[in-house]
């Protein structure tokens, strides 16, 4: 990852000149990337893969500075920056995407990168950044506020985020109109902001530790997190959670007013669990007024938290923890039957991106005439989709992953041993969600380690690099791995986001069970000491 910066220079207002595009005019010219004139980038960026040519990719990136503020908090600050500075956010408060369509949509993970790495940061030096903090605060508040004016159609809190930086996944391509003219309602694009919420809450509550004023401001995003919540776990035809699969899908609302859910059983009906923080006591001291709005809201209108965790003093978990979720007790069960499913989302390798039942099982839905079909592809794309460069439907990719071991991690925190599930299902087996958590991970780690036979799963049927002794032991960090044998796929440089491995390697080495319930959180942000166990604050 330290490798894989470069110098990147584009003047996107001369690139539009070039092209005869007055970006000052508002003539009907098609040119990629004519609203983004504003945009002057000549910085040094970390790249996800700068091998093919200098490009990046936004939520690539704010994966990177987890992995790369374990050894440069200040070069992964600095990046959470840049992406937040006005040569780079335009001036509604769009992220840009990728260079090829700045006005494509990624994921609003920048919040959850700017948290984690201001934590890494606070247990290697004892204290963290909070004027760093408080700029990604403010910056992100515009990016919030573009999200819920641009991507919520009809104000009603479910989002259409469009791309989402997941290719393929879905039945359409969500980058373009939708067949028929209808349009969609997006489980992951919805869960990403109901987890955005939450970022910004986690941090306004560590500014108004510092400063009061910061009580009041994270009352908006418990606000809209409530109203997320109501409208993710609705139950009915027009609602994302489906009662009888015990999952939730995508809704193809039509013009004439149908629905239709896109029963496929993959990481868009998982990310609602990743909207989980847990909320340590001596947070809840720092914002009275926010608790107090809270439990008020939630007593005028208790259907806002119907379906998801139960909010409340009468709700408290292990250590007086209390839990904002998405996803109640009962609905956790149901989705981590299918999650902890050899034969669905747990592979040898980590979780897939799409269950394994679409093997056999492909999904199809007919639009004008039109059949569309989504099936399990453990490896390469059979679909030119975004140029069948890349495949979300089936193989194991490290930044999904990593987030559902997070919210497991913060389950975890609130239920302790209480809550047990079979993993892997069907098994016998019971585990708490520490060890389940601790399961994933080993099996994501398995991709780079040496098998009984001496074979490294990333490496595959290459065995240039299974038996060369110049080769065997120099890792290669694929862009993600096939689904069933852990086989690396795509860029095979493309370090960023799976470099998270190196987090979850440290974490289950320093942390057990018990020892994150007594420290909470801030035990699974300390580095490793000397002596194998994390290195006390300061």
């Amino acid at each position: 990852m330290l490798w894989s910066k470069q110098f990147y220079s584009f003047n996107v207002h001369n690139w539009l000149v070039e092209r005869g595009v007055d970006p000052m005019r508002q003539r009907p010219i098609a040119q990629r990337n004519r609203d983004w004139f504003h945009m002057a980038n000549a910085h040094v960026i970390s790249m996800p893969d700068k091998w093919e040519y200098p490009w990046y990719a936004a939520w690539d990136l704010a994966f990177h500075c987890v992995p790369l503020a374990m050894v440069d908090s200040d070069f992964a600050k600095q990046q959470l920056d840049l992406m937040l500075s006005a040569a780079y956010l335009h001036p509604n408060g769009q992220l840009p995407a990728y260079e090829w369509n700045f006005s494509d949509v990624n994921p609003p993970v920048h919040a959850w990168a700017a948290l984690y790495v201001y934590r890494i940061e606070q247990a290697q030096r004892g204290e963290g950044d909070r004027a760093f903090l408080a700029r990604m605060f403010s910056k992100l508040m515009l990016n919030f506020t573009w999200w819920v004016n641009r991507k919520d159609r009809f104000g009603h809190n479910v989002f259409e985020g469009g791309f989402l930086g997941l290719d393929n996944i879905g039945v359409f391509d969500r980058s373009a109109p939708l067949p028929g003219g209808g349009y969609l309602e997006q489980a992951d694009g919805t869960a990403w902001m109901a987890m955005f919420c939450q970022n910004m809450f986690e941090i306004g509550v560590e500014l108004a530790a510092h400063d009061p004023e910061y009580d009041e401001l994270t009352t908006k995003f418990v606000e809209h997190f409530l109203w997320i919540a109501n409208a993710l776990n609705r139950v009915g035809d027009d609602g994302m959670w489906d009662e009888e699969d015990g999952f939730y899908y995508d809704v193809l609302r039509f013009p004439d007013g149908r629905s239709e859910r896109l029963k496929v059983r993959s990481l868009v009906g998982l990310l609602p669990l990743a909207a989980t923080c847990v909320i340590e006591p001596q947070q809840r001291e720092h914002v009275p007024r926010m608790l107090a709005y809270m439990a008020e809201r939630v007593r005028v209108m208790p259907h806002l938290v119907r379906g998801a965790h139960p909010l409340g003093a009468e709700n408290r978990g292990c250590g007086d923890r209390g839990l904002a979720a998405l996803v109640g007790p009962e609905r956790l069960r149901r989705i981590l039957s299918r999650v902890l499913d050899e034969n669905e989302f747990l592979g040898p390798y980590g979780l897939r991106s799409i269950s394994r039942y679409h093997l056999d099982h492909p999904y199809s839905v007919t639009v004008e005439g039109q059949e569309y079909r989504v099936a399990y592809l453990p490896a390469e794309s059979d679909s030119g989709m975004f140029g069948g460069n890349s495949n979300w439907r089936g193989p194991v990719w490290f930044p999904i992953n990593i987030l559902i071991v997070r919210s497991l991690l913060h389950f975890y925190l609130y239920y302790g041993d209480t809550f047990r599930v079979e993993c892997p299902t069907g098994s016998g087996v019971e585990m708490n969600l520490f060890e389940v958590a601790r399961e994933i991970s080993t099996r994501l780690n398995a991709i780079f380690l040496k098998d009984a036979s001496g074979r490294r799963p990333v490496f595959g049927a290459a065995e240039k690099f299974q038996a060369d002794p110049h080769f065997r032991d120099h890792l290669l960090f694929y862009e993600y791995f096939h689904g069933d044998n852990g086989a690396g796929i795509g860029a095979s440089h493309q370090t960023g986001w799976t470099g998270l491995v190196a987090k979850t390697i440290e974490l289950f080495r320093t942390l057990d069970a018990e020892k994150l319930l007594d420290t909470g959180r801030s035990g699974a942000y300390a580095p490793a000491g000397c002596n194998g166990v994390p290195a006390p604050n300061g």
